[in-house]
This record gives C-alpha cells, sequence and structure tokens, in this order.
C-alpha cells in the first residue's frame, strides 16, 4: 500500500504544476452492489476537471441493472447517465453548461489468458443532448497484470492497461479513442483503488488525463 500511496503522491504533484496546462483530473467512483446470483445494481460518480481540481468539466452521474448470463464472465446491463458538461467557448475564459441525459445497454465479458485478466465490453447509447438525439457505440478492451501476487487476490499491486474507441453512428463517424495506464492496489475482493494517466484523441486534438479512481463492490 506505501508503494501505491508515493505513486499517488507523485501524480498529484505533477497536477500541481499543471494548473495552466492540458493536463485534467478527473476523480472517479465505481460501484457494484450484488443483489442475488443474477443480478446487480452498478453505479458510478465521475467528477472531471480541466485542471488540476476547480475548473469543471464535467461531472457524470451513471447507474443500472445488470444481469449475469454466467456466474463470472459475461453480464448484460441496462443503464441511465446524467451528464453535466462546462465547456469553454473557443479560445475565450467563458463557459457554456450542457446537460446530456443517455441511456445505454452493454455487454460485458471477461477472460483469463495467463497471468492476464481481459475485459472486453460492448455499449450502445442513446443521447439526449440539449434537444438533440445522437446515439453512439463504444468498445473497451481492458488489461490487468498482478505484480506481486501470481492472481489478483488481497493486497495485490498490478498493472491497469484500456484502450476504448467511441463512435458516432452519423454526421462525423469518429468520436475519441482513450487511452490509459497506470498502476491500481486490490485492498481486499470488495476494494480497488488505480491512479493512471490518460490520452484522450478527439477530432480536434488530443486532451491529457490523471485518473483517480476508487472501486467498490459490496
Amino acid at each position: 500500500m506505501r508503494i501505491f500511496l508515493l505513486f499517488s503522491f507523485v501524480f498529484l504533484s505533477q497536477l500541481s504544476f499543471a494548473q495552466d496546462s492540458n493536463l485534467g483530473n478527473w476523480i472517479n467512483y465505481f460501484g457494484n452492489k450484488k443483489i442475488d446470483s443474477k443480478w446487480n445494481w452498478h453505479h458510478e460518480v465521475q467528477y472531471r476537471n480541466y485542471n488540476a481540481i476547480g475548473d469543471l468539466e464535467q461531472l457524470l452521474l451513471r447507474t443500472g441493472i445488470g444481469y449475469n448470463l454466467t456466474e463470472n464472465n459475461n453480464n448484460l446491463l441496462f443503464g441511465y447517465g446524467f451528464i453535466h458538461s462546462q465547456n469553454y467557448i473557443g479560445n475565450s475564459d467563458d463557459k457554456i453548461e450542457v446537460d446530456e441525459h443517455r441511456i445505454f445497454q452493454q455487454f460485458i465479458t471477461r477472460q483469463k489468458i495467463g497471468k492476464v485478466g481481459a475485459q472486453h465490453r460492448y455499449r450502445f447509447e442513446q443521447r439526449f443532448v440539449e434537444g438533440d438525439f445522437r446515439m453512439r457505440f463504444r468498445y473497451f478492451l481492458g488489461l490487468t497484470l498482478p505484480l506481486n501476487n501470481t492472481q489478483m487476490e488481497d493486497n495485490t499491486y498490478y498493472l491497469s492497461f484500456y484502450n476504448e474507441i467511441f463512435i458516432n453512428t452519423e454526421n462525423v463517424f469518429f468520436d475519441r479513442n482513450r487511452l490509459y495506464g497506470g498502476l491500481g492496489y486490490r485492498l481486499n475482493k470488495g476494494v480497488r483503488f488505480e491512479v493512471a494517466y490518460m490520452n484522450q484523441f478527439l477530432n480536434g486534438g488530443n486532451r491529457d488525463q490523471i485518473n483517480l479512481n476508487t472501486f467498490v463492490s459490496f
């Protein structure tokens, strides 16, 4: 745990020198409540800043009900998300506030390749943005590699990587791509932490993010 805290401190120190850069900070909580052997309740809060903190980019609230097709490896989920964004107008210091309501369906499947855990997530979104209706498809591939144990068990440090591509159904086909890599610590079966760097490739350029993630299952 001390290694993880030291790694986190280095990341946060970098944020303190990045107030005027394009380096943003995302503080995320992901929760999963097991209802029974088949059903689960997913919920998450993502607090995204343009800089280290105090310059809100987006607040995302997402929840959904999932159903396990198999015990551990295949899950279908139907969900809803509310997204409040504060976007800068051009190169000015002025912002415009945009609210979005989002319905989504997703399928997650997991597999093991030696020590590496792999997760595929396919998500289809119907987005209601200030009176405008849009649809988008997302594909996520995530990998985890335990470092100090042969598998993901209590008190395990691990490397975490993922890539996620976003595809619109109309107008501009490519929306964005997220490339993510970081260090994680599994405290126990129900709690994990990750500190990571993420780069978003957008149509108009790219943005760097520091991600502080907490995962809780109960």
